[in-house]
């Protein structure tokens, strides 16, 4: 039989258990604390700020980081200045950041080289747009928003080249061609011409320098940027015309976001709202007039 305990002792053992019960509590929340630490995000969504409720999560607090180009040609952006709204992608960049929420201030421009942007691992940027196609290989390591434009591929050259006449793809397979590694034009150009008279550079920049110095006889960029560099940049400079794409509505251009990334949805619900309420087309009239004059080459 258990001997019955004064009250005085009955209050000592009751205070016991509730300080007992206490440091349990303590020891599960610690523990809970500890498991959360230990499944945090990783990835590309590694470092990035917490978002409060209701906001974004972005690798700044507050801040939309967007990145592209170095340097940052028209009609893409103007005067390469991404910051000003400029130029086609600008203008897009700051349509999209404004329909997730972003006042002007509140986006930071960063610059990026094209193949970093599409490697795998983590960012130190939310967004990047330089043209970048969209293909399955890519979607391996990054992720892509919905289609802001979708261009073809072109044949550019000088009024004095052999290549400046030409009105067929059969016309272009034994002259000198220069074209940027890793991209849609190279893939487009090795499609259509081969690679035996492809010379691969490393920016278009590169390429450009090339053509300038007799190294090759035209090159292949984007619709936009050859018109660009026809009249802009290239002494009697000539869009000689538009090469056949093996992908059905030609070249889907979109940003880039890190894999996995949160922002990734809401990022393509902005482009599709702003495709379906007439803002892109007005951005591609404003930006990228004119671009049906070259014709297909057969």
């Amino acid at each position: 039989m258990t001997p019955i305990r004064p009250r005085g002792d009955i209050v000592t053992a009751f205070a016991r258990l509730r300080r007992a019960a206490a440091l349990t509590a303590v020891a599960a929340a610690t523990v809970v604390s500890l498991t959360a630490c230990a499944f945090a995000p990783s990835g590309s969504d590694a470092g990035a700020a917490p978002a409060s409720e209701g906001a974004l999560q972005t690798v700044t607090a507050g801040k939309l980081t967007i990145a592209t180009g170095e340097p940052a040609f028209s009609p893409w952006v103007e005067n390469d200045d991404p910051a000003s709204g400029e130029g086609f992608e600008a203008a897009v960049a700051d349509a999209v950041a404004t329909k997730l929420g972003f006042s002007k201030d509140d986006v930071v421009w960063v610059r990026s080289t094209f193949d970093s942007a599409i490697a795998p691992g983590a960012k130190d940027w939310d967004l990047n747009l330089q043209q970048f196609s969209i293909t399955e290989q890519r979607k391996q390591a990054v992720d892509f928003s919905s289609p802001y434009y979708t261009t073809t591929q072109a044949i550019v050259s000088t009024g004095s080249s052999p290549a400046a006449s030409a009105t067929t793809v059969a016309e272009l397979k034994n002259i000198p061609v220069g074209v940027m590694s890793a991209t849609t034009s190279y893939q487009v150009a090795a499609d259509q011409l081969g690679t035996g008279n492809l010379s691969v550079f490393n920016s278009n920049d590169d390429a450009v320098a090339a053509l300038q110095a007799g190294q090759v006889d035209a090159i292949v960029v984007d619709l936009p940027t050859a018109f660009y560099l026809a009249g802009a940049v290239l002494d009697d400079g000539k869009v000689v015309g538009q090469l056949p794409d093996s992908s059905a509505g030609g070249d889907e251009l979109a940003f880039v976001l890190p894999k996995g990334s949160a922002l990734t949805t809401p990022v393509t619900e902005a482009v599709d709202a702003l495709r379906e309420d007439g803002t892109l087309d007005e951005l591609q009239q404003k930006w990228l007039g004119g671009t049906d004059a070259a014709p297909l080459l057969k």
